[in-house]
């Protein structure tokens, strides 16, 4: 029943499911499909589908999820960063509007689904922590801008294209002659109404003796209210007369569920994109979902929610939408409204269907800059640029790294800008643990404890160097111990006992393993003994199992005091 449960965390909760949690999921449900109606259409303009397709990627990857999914709260659909990805990668194989764009679309899905399932399968949840959070976070401020000003064209009512920040610019600059009167009055009241909402009308709310929790919950139907507006004002102004470019048709009815039209090539062109779409998904997701699981004492299962989101995503494909993962601002208003369940996110699909069913032919007059207003509003959130004054602060290499990222991201676009954080992350790592903290310590007077000789007031004995590093030792820095060993003795030709503290050390590997024989088998020749201290369990089963404790030339001390003590007691006693 455990293993079920694993693979199938909807029989795990569905167990104790009762009418009080079903209430709480319905509620939830009914204010995340309000929500959700206006924001997927929006998305699905974003990532270049026809509007219904945005509804479509909100309807089976919300059921595929609930079944797979380990987070209680988490709500998955399109986001922005992932449509504005999906586009990028779509308009290098098919023109928007096209029957094949909407085929490359549900295989870039399909081929996200795949590579995530797999990678949970495999167990490789972990490899998400390779990738440096002040990246991903440049990575975002940098994409939010993108979407935002790919947007503007929207607002003004004019032809533009592009997809780094030069390009949309010069399009935006060159096009501004055509600009439309209605259009951008119509973006811009959406913009201000949207902003005032979250603030003024939950004031206006509360005056109205609503709590603040209720308020802020029914402030997140400000983009329905903007929507059934500027309908309106459509119908009554003539809007299609006056060239506002408007939604149009949408076809009432569920999408089919099919395999899309699997080409080799296309699949070889699209497996980058998808990859990259897959893992800044992954994180955003499971960044998401670990904060809201663990205010309510949860937890999630990093590898399950793999597959959560790679069924999810194949869900999507076999629908005909494009890819989707756990959104930020949906699961929190699903989690502030009260869902305790993912029964909350299937009541949500049956609401999409509904939408998708009844709803469309109203949506005919709704202006796309209505559309449009409600992304610049919802990405600009994302734009964080303190990111860069708190690394700057903290950490210089983090400040480049997010820098570098946000610059190519901008520049080149978010392909670009993908591969750049991933590369800055991996980076980031191999530059931090090629190069760790290794300090002399010496004794404080009065204890047993050794600290660097740099920052306490220590005793040491010119005799005997005692070395802390604070970091496994492993192919990337062993070459920087041995180097910091050898400079030592060269600074002080006094030494005859090296102590190497290895309380830090978590790992030895091979390379470093043949670094230390190395710098034994040297300072043996020197006449310096070496010996260990500290030395973790699992690290002294690995040297036990080869030669080298046979050949070192001093002892492994199970403290650095009766390591330093011996050292100090052989010195005295050769003097």
């Amino acid at each position: 029943m455990q293993s079920l449960a694993k693979f199938l965390p909807i029989s795990g909760w569905l167990r104790d499911y009762d009418r009080t949690v079903l209430s709480r999921d319905l509620m939830a449900a009914v204010i995340v499909t309000i929500m959700l109606i206006p924001q997927s259409l929006a998305y699905g303009l974003l990532a270049g589908v026809p509007a219904e397709v945005g509804l479509y990627a909100s309807i089976v990857p919300l059921l595929a999820y609930a079944v797979f999914g380990t987070s209680r709260t988490l709500s998955v659909g399109p986001v922005a960063v992932a449509s504005l990805m999906s586009a990028a990668a779509l308009s290098e194989v098919a023109i928007q509007g096209t029957a094949d764009y909407l085929v490359a679309a549900a295989v870039l899905a399909l081929l996200s689904g795949l590579f995530l399932t797999l990678m949970g399968l495999l167990r490789l949840g972990f490899l998400a922590n390779f990738l440096s959070h002040p990246v991903i976070s440049g990575f975002i401020t940098a994409s939010g801008i993108l979407i935002a000003l790919s947007q503007v064209r929207h607002i003004l009512g004019i032809g533009s294209d592009g997809d780094t920040l030069l390009e949309l610019l010069s399009g935006l600059l060159k096009n501004a002659a055509q600009l439309n009167v209605y259009t951008l009055i119509t973006g811009l009241a959406v913009i201000a109404f949207l902003y005032w909402s979250r603030s003024g009308a939950a004031r206006l709310l509360r005056g109205l003796n609503l709590s603040a929790h209720t308020a802020g919950l029914v402030t997140k139907a400000a983009p329905v209210l903007g929507v059934v507006a500027t309908i309106a004002a459509a119908v009554l102004l003539d809007f299609e007369g006056r060239n506002v470019a408007l939604v149009g048709t949408v076809p009432a009815g569920l999408p089919s569920l099919h395999l899309p039209t699997i080409d080799l090539a296309l699949i070889e062109t699209l497996l980058p994109a998808a990859i990259m779409i897959s893992i800044i998904g992954y994180v955003e997701s499971v960044s998401v979902g670990k904060t809201l699981a663990a205010k309510r004492r949860q937890r999630i299962d990093m590898n399950q929610e793999l597959v959560g989101l790679g069924v999810a995503n194949i869900g999507s494909g076999f629908s005909g939408a494009f890819p989707v993962t756990g959104g930020f601002s949906r699961s929190v208003v699903n989690f502030d409204a009260g869902a305790e369940t993912q029964m909350a996110s299937v009541f949500t699909a049956v609401g999409i269907a509904l939408a998708s069913i009844f709803l469309t032919p109203f949506l005919y007059y709704l202006p796309k800059a209505t559309l449009a207003a409600t992304i610049i509003v919802a990405v600009l959130s994302l734009v964080d640029f303190s990111i860069l004054r708190k690394t700057w602060r903290f950490s210089r290499s983090d400040f480049f790294a997010v820098l570098i990222t946000i610059v190519v991201t901008l520049l080149f676009g978010v392909e670009a800008g993908v591969t750049c954080g991933v590369a800055a992350s991996i980076g980031l790592f191999l530059f931090r643990t090629s190069k760790p903290h290794i300090a002399e310590v010496g004794l404080v007077e009065g204890t047993e404890h050794f600290r660097n000789i740099k920052r306490h007031k220590v005793l040491t004995v010119p005799e005997v160097l005692t070395i802390r590093v604070d970091e496994s030792l492993m192919f990337s820095n062993a070459a920087f111990l041995e180097e910091r060993v050898y400079s030592d003795l060269a600074n002080n030709d006094r030494v005859r006992q090296v102590i190497l503290m290895c309380s830090a050390i978590n790992e030895i590997d091979w390379s470093a393993l043949e670094v230390l024989e190395a710098l034994n088998d040297r300072l043996g020749e020197l006449g310096i003994t070496l010996h260990l201290s500290e030395v973790k369990g699992p690290v002294m089963d690995s040297l036990q199992r080869t030669g080298f404790l046979q050949h070192l030339t001093g002892r492994v001390y199970l403290t650095q005091y009766q390591a330093f003590n011996e050292a100090r007691e052989a010195v005295a006693a050769d003097s």
